[in-house]
């Protein structure tokens, strides 16, 4: 259950965003890369969401990386494109069910954070917690799932997009660990 509306997908212009391709493999009309004016490419045609899920305040859960995908072979969290009728707390808890099948009613989600910025396009970093680990099932996309504590996340070989915005997360992330009546 997405606790907060707060979420809103931010506006996109068409016309930032060029190469809009679908790739075929999944359903969603988010799914396609979509190419910046720098020539930078970019997955999610409506911007891209990821849930930082802690459990108990003291361990997220991270997604070993399919090699298959994108910057495979690297720790993450779990996320994907957004859809165009989804917030980007709505595209990453669906996201998260989909690749790691967490129970979402399980989850609160308490705020969210863009953490890149390209014109026309976002990577949002959803926050949410749970008060304890939750059971967890890897899909194609995932070589492993863990619950990992907070401060050794660093300990990990990150995907570079994440670990360029971990700081920032995890100051966020600490700050509003602690589950709130």
């Amino acid at each position: 259950v997405i606790a907060h509306r707060d979420c809103l997908r931010p506006p996109f212009h068409s016309a930032m965003i060029t190469n809009a391709t679908y790739s075929g493999a999944m359903l969603g009309d988010g799914n396609g890369w979509v190419t910046a004016p720098n020539g930078t490419k970019f997955w999610g045609t409506y911007g891209a969401a990821v849930l930082f899920l802690v459990a108990g305040g003291e361990r997220v859960l991270l997604q070993h990386r399919a090699t298959w995908t994108a910057q495979g072979g690297t720790w993450g969290i779990p996320g994907g494109a957004i859809d165009s009728h989804e917030s980007p707390a709505e595209a990453a808890v669906r996201e998260t069910v989909e690749e790691c099948a967490i129970a979402p009613a399980a989850v609160e989600v308490w705020s969210t954070r863009v953490t890149t910025e390209f014109p026309g396009w976002t990577y949002t970093t959803v926050f949410a917690r749970t008060p304890s680990t939750l059971p967890v099932q890897a899909n194609e996309e995932s070589e492993e799932l863990r619950w990992v504590p907070l401060d050794s996340v660093r300990d990990y070989d990150l995907h570079p997009a994440f670990a360029a915005s971990l700081d920032t997360v995890l100051a966020h992330a600490m700050g509003h660990t602690v589950t709130h009546d």
